[in-house]
C-alpha cells in the first residue's frame, strides 16, 4: 500500500489506493452479505489486516482489545470470503461485500446487528431482537 502523498483531488477521483489509517493505525471496516446486503460486522483494520484480506480473500481484521490480528472464521469456520472491497472518498473507510460461511457474531448470530434500539425507549427496555 502506498503511504506516499497525494492530492485531495487524486484521493478522491484518482485510481491510486493509498489508505488514511487513524493515529492508532487502523481503518474502519463494514462488512456487508454480498447476497442481501444485510450489515454483518463493523471491526477495524491495520495495514497488515489489509495485505492478508486481499492477498487471501478472506476477511482478517485488527482486534483492538486482544492487539492481534484474526482472520474471522479461524476458530469456528465461519469465514467471510471477500467478494469486493469498496472504498469512501476519503480512503478512510472500506466497505467489503462478502459471502458469510456461517454465523458471523461471536454470539452465534447471523450478523452483530441483531437488535433494534427504540430511540425514545427508557435504556433499560430500548433493545428488542429483529425478527428477520
Amino acid at each position: 500500500m502506498d503511504r506516499g502523498e497525494i492530492s485531495k483531488d487524486e484521493r478522491e477521483r484518482g485510481s491510486r489506493f493509498a489508505p488514511v489509517f487513524d493515529a492508532a493505525g487502523l481503518l474502519p471496516v463494514v462488512v456487508v452479505d454480498a447476497g442481501s446486503g444485510e450489515v454483518l460486522v463493523l471491526a477495524w483494520m491495520n495495514e497488515e489486516a489489509l495485505r492478508l484480506t486481499r492477498q487471501n480473500g478472506r476477511v482478517t481484521f485488527w482486534s483492538r482489545s486482544r492487539g492481534k490480528l484474526w482472520t474471522k472464521g479461524e476458530t469456528s469456520g465461519n469465514f467471510l470470503k471477500v467478494e469486493e472491497m469498496l472504498v469512501d472518498c476519503d480512503q478512510d473507510t472500506l466497505v467489503i461485500r462478502a459471502w458469510p460461511e456461517g454465523a458471523t457474531c461471536h454470539t452465534g448470530a447471523r450478523s452483530c446487528f441483531y437488535r433494534r434500539l427504540d430511540p425514545l425507549a427508557d435504556d433499560a427496555e430500548a433493545l428488542s431482537p429483529l425478527s428477520r
